[in-house]
């Protein structure tokens, strides 16, 4: 296929059902992928489409009934464009009329003796406005590969001046780079999702080195298997690494770790320790990890009763008691003992996590706050304290006080107007996400809060899942940006479309997605889906993502640079 030829011609269609379009007898259909970015030049306007299912045809019955030998290459090639045919569905997401656009940025010139449209020549993405799509082209367009200056024209290029702009891959069969608009991801949640093994560790190292590097926002990450701080390892026959976020961006990231042996283990360099006490816990904290605790609802209606009684103390006070004072409390409070004594004995289970403290003179989620205020991106390691009812206890914990610093922050801010006050945009990453926005907790979670604010307080999130059926409706409804790897079950893929426009036309798309490296991104941050090969994560994104000036030495080399040192100076 030549890039300008015409690949077939619009057939048949509805807005509501997208467009068929016969092939020319020149092109075969096994170059058509579902995915694929198609331009549809209608007589006024032009039609940027996503291909989203392949078929075949016949003009007559009598072909199918009394189909040719297969030895009969002859009679094949007579029938091939006439009596069979390769057909394909496209999905319109974007249309541009030349007419709208002032000193005629878009003309009709000849292409291979056709009248068309001529490809987009902008000099910045800001200045092309595309168009939901309200009509459809007329019968016998002509559909045309997309080119690249179709592709910078609806996704931006990574150098233009007027948005931050983040290659994140690149199309199924072009060597041009999608590009997302971080601004509007930081905007909103948004979510990367996909089946085990199919590299969502991966996708969302790329979204927060962007981040990063872009400065579009300040990242607090939930890290629960230990893989954005420093390194991670690959997948594979043979035993490899990637680099973290702390080696790519070692003036700009700091690590913070619930687990210091395990860090210091995996070689981890100047890891701030990170503790947190049973004062700061909340009931609705408890009533989170029910299910990891098998506690009653009687025993947390009895915990509400501790709290009013002890305040922030309650629970190393409930800890402490002996069976006589848990009867004296009961009969003054009014307590059920069985339940309180059922808590207590399940509440023992904390002690049993290395960060837990009966209280923690110094104010570690401070600590944190100051880094993020610093600009600073935040991992918090868990090292061997990666089970569910650590990762969720602490990561609500922390997230909440967070919030609260935020929502000050965001509401002195509106009082003042002064930019100075204005919060640095943070984005907060969790793994295992449906486990803190499954309807049953949402509404005990933090998180569910944030995704429903849309950014009223200056904090997103970033949710890291295999299961987003597992996520409360409402809560997926107001995920921005979608950024999907395979998924097999149907129940998976259908939450994925949740509140999206159009999203039937989209689920053979996600079902035939490759088990690596591809992904599916829709949502506020681009302005149509489009099927992406992934940017791989290796030594060439370090060199052109990482900082510059960072360049890592071993101990032997620090140690005789800094002899050498000495001795020029005559120590």
């Amino acid at each position: 296929m030549n890039l300008g030829k015409p690949l077939g011609s619009v057939t048949q269609g509805s807005l509501s059902q997208g467009l068929e379009v016969r092939l020319h007898p020149d092109v075969s259909v096994e170059d058509m992928r579902v995915g694929k970015f198609l331009v549809v030049e209608g007589v006024r306007s032009r039609f940027f489409c996503m291909l989203t299912d392949v078929a075949l045809g016949t003009s007559s019955n009598r072909i199918v009934a009394n189909p040719p030998n297969p030895e009969d290459d002859f009679l094949r090639e007579v029938l091939a464009g006439g009596g069979t045919f390769g057909t394909v569905n496209l999905t319109p997401m974007l249309m541009f009329t030349p007419e709208e656009m002032s000193n005629g940025v878009l003309e009709r010139v000849s292409i291979n003796g056709q009248n068309s449209l001529a490809s987009f020549q902008p000099q910045s993405s800001s200045k092309i406005e595309l168009l939901p799509v309200k009509t459809i082209p007329s019968h016998f367009s002509q559909v045309y590969d997309a080119s690249v200056r179709d592709f910078r024209a609806v996704f931006g290029w990574e150098d233009d001046p007027s948005r931050r702009n983040f290659a994140i891959g690149q199309p199924l069969d072009m060597d041009v780079p999608i590009c997302i608009d971080l601004d509007r991801f930081v905007e909103r949640s948004n979510g990367v999702f996909g089946k085990s093994g199919t590299g969502k560790s991966f996708l969302t190292r790329l979204l927060l080195s962007g981040i990063i590097r872009k400065q579009a926002a300040v990242n607090l990450i939930f890290d629960m298997h230990s893989e954005y701080g420093w390194e991670a390892t690959c997948e594979g026959k043979q035993f490899s690494t990637v680099k973290g976020l702390r080696q790519l961006f070692p003036g700009q990231v700091q690590i913070y770790t619930l687990d210091s042996d395990s860090t210091k283990r995996r070689g981890v360099r100047d890891a701030q320790e990170l503790y947190l006490g049973y004062d700061q816990i909340e009931v609705e904290d408890i009533m989170l990890v029910r299910n990891e605790l098998n506690l009653s609802e009687a025993s947390l209606e009895n915990a509400i009763i501790l709290r009013n009684e002890f305040g922030r103390s309650w629970i190393a006070q409930l800890l402490a008691m002996s069976n006589e004072e848990i009867d004296s409390f009961c009969e003054e409070k009014r307590g059920n003992k069985s339940s309180i004594m059922a808590l207590q004995r399940k509440l023992l289970r904390l002690d049993e996590l290395k960060y837990m403290r009966t209280s923690c003179p110094h104010n570690y989620v401070g600590q944190i706050l100051e880094s993020l205020d610093a600009g600073k991106h935040v991992v918090i390691e868990f090292g061997s304290q990666s089970n569910m009812l650590s990762y969720m206890l602490a990561t609500n914990l922390i997230s909440r006080r967070i919030h609260q610093s935020y929502v000050r922050k965001a509401e002195k801010f509106l009082q003042t107007k002064n930019v100075s006050d204005r919060p640095r945009p943070l984005v907060i990453t969790i793994e295992e996400a449906h486990r803190f926005l499954d309807p049953a907790t949402v509404r005990q979670t933090i998180f569910g809060t944030i995704a429903r604010e849309m950014r009223k307080y200056f904090v997103t999130l970033l949710v890291v899942d295999q299961r987003p059926s597992g996520i409360d409706n409402e809560v997926m409804s107001q995920v921005g940006t979608r950024i999907t790897a395979l998924l097999n079950d149907e129940k998976d893929i259908e939450a994925i479309f949740t509140g999206v426009s159009g999203g039937q036309n989209l689920r053979s798309v996600l079902a035939k997605l490759d088990s690596k490296q591809q992904a599916l991104i829709l949502g506020h941050a681009v302005p149509m889906p489009v099927v992406v090969r992934t940017r791989p994560y290796d030594e060439t994104f370090y060199t052109e993502i990482g900082d510059v000036a960072w360049e890592e030495k071993s101990d032997d080399e620090v140690f005789a640079a800094a002899e050498l040192a000495k001795a020029d100076l005559g120590f």
